[in-house]
């Protein structure tokens, strides 16, 4: 069951109890000591604290068709609440898929974890199995060093990451949010954003850059050559003008719709871009764009 831990204390012995040095993911989640179980899948529930946030429908898609014909060969890790309901700390994907296939029960291991163990043990299992996206990674490290005040020394020992990593990864919560967007639905790449972050100083310059990104579908080193270029470049007060209108504009659409608005082109021809993450929240936008 989740313990209360005090968000100021460190790691202690309880994560290293669940992920001994130098052991993998798989192994410890199979350890000859832990027990296999066989839990109902309607009493295991999702971590709403799982740094994960988009998993690809076709790879869940296979990995569904893979459970079907040979079940699940790896137990999920879950930690179970007073209600008697299970939360997933490692495995989610493979209880997605399982649910796809309607199976009844799965195998799981009962784990007694802190909270902030269980998000380690999570941060961890992705970090290994590089399920993690680099935006999703830079929110859980933020979360471990805000929340629970881990040093970004200490994180980067825990996760296998070299300092210098971990702390360019975190730079990347320093772009607007339509480019962390972008960022999170795989428009561009880590490089790209890297090649925005080189423009923080000059915002209109990376609104240009990140439009181009777009639009010309530029490589991670013709980004960085252009960012480069417009370091060192005037912006046309027609190009200032159209990037002033379009950061005026985003919020307002996202203000009205209450979703994600993205702005492409210029003020005489481009494309707005409604972003939707559920059937409830489509059918809710049509609704919205009818009325």
């Amino acid at each position: 069951r989740y313990c209360n831990v005090s968000k100021t204390k460190g790691l202690g012995k309880g994560f290293d109890s669940l992920v001994p040095v130098g052991s993998s993911i798989d192994i410890v989640s199979t350890a000859k000591h832990d027990k296999i179980q066989h839990i109902a899948i309607k009493n295991i529930k999702a971590n709403q604290a799982q740094p994960r946030e988009n998993f690809d429908a076709k790879e869940l898609a296979q990995l569904a068709q893979s459970i079907k014909e040979q079940g699940i060969l790896q137990p999920i890790i879950v930690s179970q609440d007073e209600q008697n309901m299970y939360t997933i700390i490692a495995g989610e994907r493979r209880w997605r898929a399982a649910e796809q296939v309607n199976l009844k029960t799965v195998p799981v291991i009962v784990k007694d974890v802190t909270e902030l163990q269980s998000l380690e043990f999570s941060i961890l299992e992705n970090v290994q199995r590089a399920d993690l996206n680099a935006l999703e990674l830079a929110k859980s490290i933020q979360r471990l060093h805000i929340d629970y005040q881990q040093s970004y020394e200490d994180i980067a020992k825990r996760l296998g990451k070299a300092y210098t990593t971990i702390v360019n990864t975190m730079r990347l919560l320093q772009l607007p949010a339509d480019m962390q967007k972008s960022l999170q639905d795989g428009d561009i790449t880590e490089g790209h954003a890297r090649a925005l972050l080189s423009l923080a100083k000059h915002p209109l310059k990376q609104k240009i850059l990140y439009k181009e990104l777009l639009k010309n579908k530029l490589s991670v080193r013709q980004a960085e050559v252009r960012a480069q270029s417009l370091k060192g470049n005037k912006i046309s007060k027609v190009a200032a003008e159209q990037v002033k209108k379009t950061n005026k504009t985003v919020p307002l659409l996202t203000k009205k719709y209450g979703v994600p608005v993205a702005i492409s082109g210029n003020t005489k021809q481009g494309r707005i871009i409604i972003r939707y993450s559920s059937n409830d929240e489509y059918k809710r936008l049509i609704k919205q764009l009818q009325d």
